[in-house]
């Protein structure tokens, strides 16, 4: 493991922490397991790259969970001999966090504006012990992976597995669809599952305070969309 590449991607204010975006209802079962699980795990029906046209209810180690649908990617968008089945099922192997602040409040937004009936929450985790703890299987990606782009012929990239890039090769994979400085990092991406997740858990936003764990009541703040405020002060420096 190299920590002088966690401390590059950490170094700025901006990128210590990591954000994951969840459905509200999720939380109960996040903190009974202590963790969170990628889809391929919580629904392995879907493993091999089915499409989920609609959100997903399931039941993992006896704890209920809710999945997104999966958006609709062109043809267009995907790299030559990589199908859309193929990347659905690599990306429903990860668990997926933001490492910009402004990025997962984006999402949030769009999910609030498309569901207004639904709540939402954002976890903040500590990006450095996390990083450090699970580096074998941290994957960083330059772009919204799992976007599904209006207008697919003027992508400058295309959509593969390839598009993952695993956090030792940072810095020195150079390739046009990896990133390969901090400021270029859009995705973090955890295989499989992230546990234990109390140990990296700062802080937990949900439009919904009712439906916050006990556990993590201490934690608990109001999620509020962007235009009220941040959900932390800006780095004036």
């Amino acid at each position: 493991m190299d920590k002088s590449v966690i401390a590059a991607i950490t170094k700025s204010p901006l990128r210590a922490s990591l954000y994951h975006f969840t459905r509200a209802g999720n939380l109960q079962s996040m903190a009974a397991l202590d963790g969170i699980f990628a889809s391929a795990l919580l629904c392995p029906e879907y493993a091999n790259g089915i499409r989920r046209t609609a959100t997903r209810a399931a039941i993992y180690n006896g704890q209920p969970a809710v999945l997104n649908a999966h958006l609709r990617i062109a043809p267009e968008a995907m790299e030559a001999g990589t199908t859309a089945e193929q990347f659905r099922a690599c990306l429903d192997r990860h668990v997926f966090l933001w490492p910009a602040e402004r990025d997962c409040m984006t999402m949030a937004a769009v999910y609030s504006r498309r569901e207004p009936g639904e709540a939402f929450a954002i976890l903040k985790l500590d990006a450095y012990s996390l990083l450090t703890d699970h580096f074998d299987h941290i994957r960083l990606s330059k772009y919204d992976s799992g976007s599904s782009p209006r207008y697919p012929h003027r992508m400058s990239y295309r959509k593969s597995c390839g598009m993952l890039l695993p956090i030792g090769q940072f810095m020195t994979e150079k390739r046009p669809a990896v990133p390969d400085k901090p400021s270029q990092i859009k995705e973090v991406l955890v295989e499989y599952k992230l546990t234990p997740l109390s140990r990296y858990l700062q802080a937990m936003y949900c439009s919904d305070p009712r439906l916050a764990p006990g556990a993590w009541s201490a934690i608990c703040e109001p999620l509020v969309w962007p235009q009220a405020r941040p959900l932390s002060a800006p780095d004036k420096r």
